[in-house]
């Protein structure tokens, strides 16, 4: 009964965090797998990320090349500096970027790993920390962000703050929302509660990811070049808990899978909900937060 019910919740599911593109490391399946294990399972969306390169390209083909008006499938750019770094010409190239109108990126992200934040955590080099991306604690943003801001506020696009100090987060939610930014994602799996509540009462909306809460937490692996680095795990005690705090309205779940050692996207998600209807997530909050919500912040089928 309880496989069923984790079947069913997949269906009309949006997972706007998977990694089927190309990488360094290994990828468990590629885009055009995703999207037909997605489809299979009655999914509605599907959202490619890519540390590398924008990945709204990949998905203008996949969506070509099969043709699944029922399945939503989108790209975007993470400014990596493999990717074009914190670039304001990077962000136009990205949202113009696929077969014509509405076919470009639908998500700007700053750097999942070339932040400050994630360099200290790995230990890297003081050159290499300083060369990384950081949000001063004080004053205006730096340039170009405040072009880039308003590039995503026209495009009516989603602002993702990556991987960022918790004070960071909260600071570019205020930053993005006064210069008319009205779709933010912020990846909160790591943050305490103070900030959860200060980014979701910016209007912005939190995201928990399986990856944190997977075996894969515990390996050491490859993201942006040859170093290895583990990256800290969350419990799913810890993840429920802030979905009973700080409710289902303003919460997004997603895999974050594609990574060689973990499920599948599809599988991953399934096991992701599971485990947050085991650790006392009601099944209503569950849907919310893997159906509605994504769907709304990424216009799902518009």
């Amino acid at each position: 009964m309880a496989a069923a019910s984790d079947k069913d919740l997949t269906v009309g599911a949006v997972d706007c965090h998977v990694h089927a593109c190309p990488h360094i490391n290994a990828r468990s399946l590629d885009v055009i797998e995703a999207m037909r294990e997605a489809r299979a399972a009655g999914m509605a969306g599907l959202g490619l990320m890519d540390n590398f390169a924008n990945s709204a390209g990949y998905a203008a083909l996949a969506r070509r090349i099969l043709g699944a008006p029922d399945l939503d499938i989108w790209g975007g750019l993470i400014m990596e500096p493999p990717a074009g770094g914190v670039s304001a010409e990077a962000v136009a190239i990205a949202l113009a970027y696929g077969y014509g109108p509405g076919t470009g990126a639908r998500f700007i992200s700053l750097p999942t790993h070339h932040t400050r934040h994630v360099a200290r955590a790995e230990g890297r080099s003081p050159l290499y920390v300083e060369a990384c991306f950081e949000v001063p604690e004080t004053g205006p943003l730096p340039d170009p962000l405040p072009q880039i801001l308003d590039r995503i506020a026209a495009a009516d696009v989603v602002f993702n703050t990556g991987h960022v100090a918790a004070h960071e987060a909260v600071r570019l939610v205020e930053f993005a929302r006064a210069r008319g930014v009205g779709r933010i994602l912020v990846p909160a799996s790591h943050y305490d509660d103070a900030a959860i509540a200060a980014v979701i009462s910016g209007g912005a909306v939190a995201e928990l990811s399986y990856f944190f809460a997977s075996p894969a937490a515990d390996v050491p692996l490859t993201h942006v070049d040859a170093e290895a680095h583990v990256i800290a795990g969350v419990s799913i005690a810890r993840m429920a808990a802030i979905i009973r705090r700080h409710g289902a309205a303003s919460v997004i779940v997603s895999s974050d899978c594609g990574v060689g050692i973990l499920p599948r996207p599809v599988e991953g998600l399934r096991l992701f909900l599971r485990l947050l209807g085991a650790a006392g997530v009601a099944r209503d909050d569950l849907a919310r937060m893997v159906r509605d919500n994504p769907a709304r912040l990424f216009r799902v089928g518009a």
